[in-house]
């Protein structure tokens, strides 16, 4: 049941280390921890990887926000936006801690499609730097040019709080993603470098205007790594039938997010959600946008997700429900791993 080997779009790992000491907390990544994520979990699980991403969190109780989310409708205030100086120390202790965990032999940075068949052919975790919110990218890109060298392959310009780039949405329920302006200036002009780089932009957390523009002025393909149907769970954070279809017509993707309130229809953060609600999101994500273009964006370690996965080592549970569902082995792996590969090879201008 550890098979066909998960490739996830989220997990936030690198903050709950930098929360727990930095890189003197690496440790708990390969003896254990509280956590969904470590190495031993990953080998009962399946995991092979996936996009670890750096965040600067807000000065903000999580708590509190979580609280809100159980008692539906809510509309959870933004956090104000962080200043560049304040978030590159942060982004860059993060992206230390994954390049020293690569240095102990723990994981692999991919740096191409080709790294990532690699390291799964060798029972390697295969790791994707990604950088969800760009506080840390300056507007000449200075950072974003070193942050390129040492592996970013992934970023989303938004997490939700507004960015000299762009507008997020924000955790409301019911809503759509039209909340506000979209990308400015300076947010088109990190769109394109990012497409020159081979950097895929992530859609996840963009407010509906920004998906737009994105959509306008990128030439790779469209890709939300941690997003759900809207159809289906009424949240800001999902993805309505329209986005779907234009990420649809780039050949982009979409990895489901496991986080409960963007999976129940009554869009409440609560661990007791059967799996049955991730199946109906993955039955409508297919539908709209075809069996090449889903995939899995767990948001392990960010996030409350279903008690029947409760972390990694839960996931050959999901791989069970969608083979009682009646999804066949090759759709399966499509889901869990190639469907990845295959955008990300487009996207990093391989292909």
């Amino acid at each position: 049941m550890t098979r066909p080997l998960i490739f996830d779009g989220h997990n936030d790992l690198l903050l709950k280390l930098f929360r727990s000491g930095g890189l003197s907390a690496r440790g708990m990544f390969e003896t254990g921890s509280d956590g969904h994520l470590d190495i031993a979990k990953a080998k009962s699980g399946g995991f092979a990887g996936g996009f670890f991403a750096v965040f600067v969190p807000s000065p903000m109780s999580e708590e509190r926000d979580e609280e809100k989310m159980q008692n539906p409708p809510y509309d959870v205030p933004l956090p104000d936006p962080i200043s560049w100086e304040d978030a590159v120390p942060v982004a860059l202790s993060q992206a230390a801690i994954l390049l020293k965990l690569e240095e102990d032999g723990l994981l692999r940075i991919a740096r191409t499609s080709g790294d990532i068949e690699a390291a799964m052919a060798e029972g390697r975790i295969a790791a994707i730097l990604h950088m969800e919110g760009a506080e840390a990218i300056d507007p000449e890109f200075e950072t974003l040019h070193v942050l390129y060298a040492a592996g970013l392959r992934s970023l989303g310009p938004v997490w939700s709080r507004p960015t000299i780039f762009g507008h997020g949405v924000p955790f409301r329920f019911p809503s759509d993603g039209d909340t506000g302006p979209g990308l400015t200036d300076h947010g088109l002009r990190l769109v394109r470098r990012c497409n020159e780089l081979g950097i895929m932009i992530d859609l996840s957390h963009l407010n509906e205007a920004g998906f737009w523009d994105v959509a306008r002025h990128s030439t790779k393909p469209l890709v939300a790594t941690h997003s759900n149907a809207n159809a289906v769970t009424a949240s800001a954070r999902n993805l309505t039938d329209k986005q779907l279809a234009a990420i649809a017509e780039t050949d982009g993707m979409v990895g489901l997010n496991f986080a409960t309130a963007f999976l129940r229809e009554d869009g409440r953060m609560d661990e007791d959600t059967p799996l049955e609600t991730m199946i109906r999101h993955l039955d409508h994500l297919l539908e709209k946008l075809g069996e090449d273009r889903v995939g899995l964006g767990s948001d392990f370690d960010g996030a409350k997700v279903p008690k029947g996965i409760k972390d990694v080592s839960g996931l050959p549970n999901l791989r069970k429900a969608m083979r009682a569902h009646g999804y066949d082995e090759q759709l399966i792996e499509k889901i869990c791993n190639r469907n990845w590969i295959r955008v990300l090879r487009s996207s990093w201008n391989e292909q």
